[in-house]
């Protein structure tokens, strides 16, 4: 059988064949569920055949339980140790990590896990997040920025992170910090912030933002508790209220805890590293309604010994509701920690469940 590259280019007679076939190879590539028994399955699954009305496919497990189906005991769908496209993307982020001033283009990232450069693209970002060239931007930005933090100079940062020349980094300083890299070494002295607050389904909402974008989202009962918390999180930034400038971020942010636009789609200016990124991303693409554990999360992102950190990662969160962590949970099924307390937390998964 002539194997397709993914599901996008597989007809359904293949894909059926492949599961008859109990064939490894497109294993990752598609997912069978059973609508008889509720069960997604990989197509070498050994349980017994089910009849070919009974069967669908699915791109990945995540539009699998999406659609109600639940994982297979049998060949663990969810690990993504038997995964050939986890397994060609832990390659290229290896390469990628050791990588040092110069970052890998596609087509030699391509050549050197033996794929086309298409292919490895569209899986890298489906499992990442992020592009294979957006995945190594971060890295090298997430090691330039914790020398800044352990208290390097800014040239020495600048060299031992992997950056060519100065400009490099400046080029994007305000896209990725909202300020120069100076500047953030200095705790964000001089940079401008401006916060707004506001009434909202969860009490009282704080906003606060750069030119770039949204940097802090906090919930609470008290607005000086509110303004010391982004005091906290930006202890040497010039910091103003305006809660005219910020009206249209604030009322979109209201509106969705109220029950009105599902979809978040604000700018964003916050600082994270690599895994960070990874994690957050995960958050955003999980659907309004829906709950993911840290071990579900951690195994989206290619790194499915990583709950812990995923859950570090989850409480680092600086915008709450426009990176969803509420929607994380432990790895036991149960509500763990949030910044803005627990109670606070079921009131919005309940809201969006019966939503």
């Amino acid at each position: 059988m002539k194997l397709s590259k993914d599901m996008t280019t597989m007809s359904e007679t293949t894909m059926w064949q492949a599961v008859r076939d109990n064939d490894a190879r497109l294993d990752g590539q598609f997912i069978v569920a059973v609508k008889t028994t509720g069960i997604y399955c990989r197509p070498s699954c050994r349980a017994r055949l089910p009849k070919r009305e009974n069967v669908a496919f699915y791109p990945n497990v995540e539009s699998a339980r999406k659609a109600g189906f639940r994982a297979c005991r049998r060949c663990h769908p969810d690990d993504s140790a038997g995964d050939p496209q986890v397994a060609l993307v832990r390659k290229v982020v290896a390469i990628l990590d050791q990588a040092d001033a110069e970052i890998p283009t596609l087509a030699a990232l391509a050549a050197e896990v033996g794929a086309s450069p298409s292919h490895l693209q569209r899986v890298f970002s489906r499992i990442m997040g992020l592009s294979p060239r957006a995945y190594a931007e971060s890295r090298r930005h997430g090691r330039f920025r914790q020398k800044l933090k352990a208290g390097d100079d800014i040239a020495g940062a600048l060299y031992e992170s992997g950056y060519g020349s100065s400009s490099r980094v400046y080029e994007n300083a305000v896209s990725r910090f909202g300020m120069t890299p100076a500047t953030y070494k200095k705790g964000g002295l001089g940079a401008n912030l401006r916060f707004a607050v506001a009434d909202c389904a969860l009490g009282r909402i704080i906003v606060a933002a750069t030119e770039t974008g949204i940097a802090f989202v906090g919930f609470g009962d008290d607005d000086a508790a509110l303004e010391r918390e982004l005091r906290a999180e930006f202890p040497a930034a010039e910091i103003d209220r305006d809660d005219r400038a910020l009206g249209v971020w604030v009322q979109t942010l209201v509106g969705h805890l109220a029950g009105g636009t599902r979809e978040i789609d604000l700018p964003l200016d916050v600082c994270a590293t690599a895994f960070q990124w990874r994690v957050w991303q995960a958050l955003r693409s999980i659907p309004y309604g829906e709950l993911r554990t840290y071990k579900e999360i951690a195994a989206i992102i290619g790194a499915p010994t990583a709950s812990r950190a995923v859950g570090r990662a989850c409480a680092t969160n600086p915008v709450s509701i426009v990176i969803p962590c509420h929607r994380a949970l432990g790895s036991d099924g149960r509500l763990h920690g949030y910044r803005w307390g627990l109670e606070r937390k079921q009131q919005l998964l309940t809201e969006e469940r019966a939503g």
